[in-house]
């Protein structure tokens, strides 16, 4: 075979013009965007392997391709809708010109109830389907509550003299963010009856309320 030959024939190690780790990326992406669907109708403890590759159109071995098991498949989903929240609220937070605190902490709630609002499968994912399902997913529920309390504790103090929350501060972000969570559950269960607007502006009162104190 001629070095002609050899350059121009088509690599073995693809398909359809996709190499072989295009390829897994696709696979696993399409199985996270069913397991987001089957998850959050069907349930996460009636969602088998089998039921995942049916509807994403792909064999099992695929499935374990990507994915240990289903808790691991849970666990990927969750960490990357967890991840997109935090980064989008954060986000909201930076390059916000003149706006006072109180006008960040609106965007920020904003953004954050938007977020979930706009898929409301991402919303009983995060907020629903991962309670209590495993310690694993439990210490990573935690982890994330306490990222979003940070983030508020880093808005209270950005315009302050001081750079460092106090442990009040740290206490009542805390407390605030288990309670916007426990808000938003409540919602979800409810049938989402308030507008987004009505969830903004409460919170938003209740964040800023609490910060007022925080300061005296």
């Amino acid at each position: 075979m001629t070095g002609k030959t050899a350059q121009t024939q088509p690599s073995r190690s693809r398909y359809s013009g996709l190499d072989a780790p295009e390829r897994t990326r696709r696979r696993r992406q399409a199985l996270l965007e069913t397991a987001l669907e089957l998850f959050t109708t069907q349930g996460y403890t009636a969602t088998s392997v089998k039921d995942l590759c049916r509807r994403a159109g792909l064999t099992e071995r695929y499935f374990y391709e990507s994915f240990r098991d289903r808790h691991a498949c849970l666990v990927q989903l969750y960490d990357e809708l967890a991840a997109q929240l935090l980064e989008n609220t954060t986000t909201a937070t930076r390059q916000t010109g003149d706006l006072d605190t109180d006008q960040i902490t609106e965007r920020a709630l904003s953004e954050f109830i938007d977020h979930l609002a706009r898929d409301p499968r991402r919303a009983r994912l995060i907020l629903l389907e991962v309670v209590g399902v495993s310690q694993e997913l439990e210490e990573r529920r935690h982890t994330v509550l306490r990222s979003f309390a940070e983030l508020t504790a880093n808005v209270w103090t950005q315009q302050l003299a001081h750079t460092n929350p106090t442990p009040h501060q740290h206490l009542a972000t805390i407390g605030l963010v288990g309670a916007l969570n426990h808000l938003l559950v409540d919602w979800l269960h409810r049938n989402q009856q308030e507008t987004q607007t009505e969830l903004v502006q409460v919170c938003t009162r209740m964040f800023c309320a609490v910060r007022r104190q925080m300061e005296q």
